[in-house]
This record gives structure tokens, sequence and C-alpha cells, in this order.
């Protein structure tokens, strides 16, 4: 059984800060994601969207913001257990014991659940299913990989938006095709997009793609009208993600609907179990990337409380470390 002083569920911003913080604690840490890239809801949905609510960065891109809180915990050597799910919770000696899927056992000495709005799982393109095997993304890790690409995205929202953004100085060309003739994504976002070189198909669904065994056309249909086409390397499936709690929710925790209940420690109901970021509810609850910062640090300071009675709660300004 792996053993680690403290496992954070979540790899979002919260849980990259809380890995870097419990480094800086002396603790060893293992962070675990349903997700195969660490950045969670950041990641998969707004990487290349300018972030402005960051203390310290008057702007900074969504996968910028991920790769210095990566470098930020780096030096402290966490295990980055991503592709998989925490599943079951059981103690042993007073002791959290996490079941991840696969039916490996990590023995903790505290958790720290960062999960921002649960288990995230893209929603499948329709015409998927039998298509060929490579070629489909539900978000792009490099895009670079896309230069002189002839890249299809589907989707209306602000994650399409952005990789249209992102794309279109990369690839050979870029097409967009959304079922409705109106979009969610920022206004100002999709007034970019429209004034670049970037094709967009309104009214219209992808019906079929092409490729044996790697995808080389779309065929894109307009409701009530013709069948096009086109030629494709690459399609960027940004129809969204679903998010649940999932096996967190029989775990036992206190839940308001999705989110966990925690108090001024951000200690929930159960023992040595901590939550921080989006996940968490609590009276006068906001929702900002730079709240779950200050609610990481804070779960992980009083963590180490629970692992070792005799630590101090503040351990000192990091700035004294030097």
């Amino acid at each position: 059984m792996r053993e680690v002083d403290v496992a954070v569920i979540g790899a979002g911003p919260a849980g990259l800060f809380a890995a870097y913080y419990a480094g800086f604690r002396g603790l060893s840490v293992a962070v675990i994601d349903a997700l195969p890239e660490p950045g969670g809801q950041v990641t998969a949905m707004y990487p290349e969207k300018l972030i402005l609510d960051v203390a310290g960065f008057p702007a900074v891109k969504g996968r910028d913001l991920v790769a210095n809180l990566v470098a930020q915990a780096a030096p402290f050597g966490p295990q980055y257990l991503l592709g998989t799910r925490a599943e079951k919770l059981a103690y042993a000696d007073g002791r959290p014991v996490l079941g991840l899927a696969g039916g490996e056992q990590l023995a903790c000495g505290a958790i720290v659940v960062t999960g921002g709005l649960g288990s995230f799982s893209p929603r499948p393109l329709p015409c998927a299913d039998g298509a060929p095997g490579s070629g489909i993304v539900y978000f792009v890790t490099e895009p670079t990989e896309l230069t002189d690409r002839d890249v299809l995205i589907v989707g209306g929202g602000d994650s399409a938006f952005d990789w249209a953004l992102a794309l279109q100085p990369l690839a050979r060309s870029v097409t967009l095709v959304h079922r409705r003739e109106k979009f969610r994504a920022h206004a100002s976002t999709v007034a970019r997009v429209l004034s670049l070189p970037v094709r967009v198909v309104v009214n219209a669904e992808v019906t079929r793609l092409l490729g044996d065994g790697v995808v080389t056309g779309a065929e894109v249909t307009v409701r009530g009208g013709a069948t096009e086409t086109l030629p494709v390397d690459v399609v960027v499936a940004a129809l969204g993600f679903t998010a649940d709690l999932g096996p967190l929710a029989e775990w036992g925790l206190r839940l308001d609907r999705r989110h966990i209940l925690v108090d001024s420690a951000m200690a929930t109901n159960l023992p040595r179990v901590f939550a921080a970021g989006d996940i968490t509810e609590y009276p006068g609850k906001v929702r900002l990337i730079a709240t779950g910062f200050g609610e990481a640090a804070t779960a992980v300071n009083n963590a180490a409380v629970a692992i070792d009675p005799s630590a101090h709660l503040f351990p000192g300004h990091s700035s004294d470390a030097g």
C-alpha cells in the first residue's frame, strides 16, 4: 500500500497550490485527478482565456497559470496520479485510506478535496461512435502540434471560441461548426473570431467523420440544407463537460447539493478530511480562484496539525525560510 502525508483530490488551481503548500510544510503529497492533465476546469475549458482576477497577475492565460502552479510545487516532488479517480474512503488506525480506480490503495495522513465542480467528463461527439480512432480530441494539450493542420472545432461556447482564437494563427484552416445560430461564448470573443479567417458554420452538425483509423474529413450538414465534405485532420469536440461528485457523494460527507460543507478550518464532517476551492460551501462563500488559494493554505495548515498535533498551525511566512 502506497503511503503519503496528504492526498489532494483534484488538480485544479486550488489543488496545485495545496500541493505546493503541503511541500512547504514538509509533507509528502499525492495529487489525484480523473483528467489526464493538471489544471482542472481551467485546462479543460478555458486554457487560452486571460484570467484577470488572480492577485499579482494583471492578466494571465489559464494554461500559463497552471504551468506556474505546477512549477511552484515541483521542488517538493508531488506525486501526480492523473487519469484516475479516488473512489472509496476507509479508515485504518484512524488514518484515511483511499481506494483508487484500478484497485490501488493509498494510505494518507489527511485528505484535501479540491475537486472544483466534481469529476469532469467530456460530452461525447454524437458522430464519434464508429469513427476513426485518431484525430478526435476534447481539449488541446499542445496547440503547436496542430500547426499546418485542417482543424474542425465543434461547439459554440467559450472553449470552442478560445480554441479558434488560439489555433487560427497555427493551423492551415479552422472551421467552427455550431448547431445553433446563437453562441454561448462571450460576445467579445465571438466578435474577435468572426474578424479572423475562421469559417463559422451555424445551424449545422457534424454528421459523419471520414477516414481509416485516422480522421481525414468530415461531413457537415446544415439544417434543412445540403451536406458538405470538409478536409479535416483534427476534430476538437468542445461540447462542454458534465460534472458531478461521483464516488465522493457516497463517502458520508455533509453536502449542500453538489458542494461539501466545511467550517472555518476547511474541515469536513469526516475525520482528517478537508476541502478547499469551488467544491466547498460555507456562509459567505465566493467562488473565485483567488479564494481557493487561501482556502487551500488553510486546509493544509489544519491538516498538518491533524497529522501531527505538536505541529504549529501557522508555520511562518515563506519569506522567512531563507
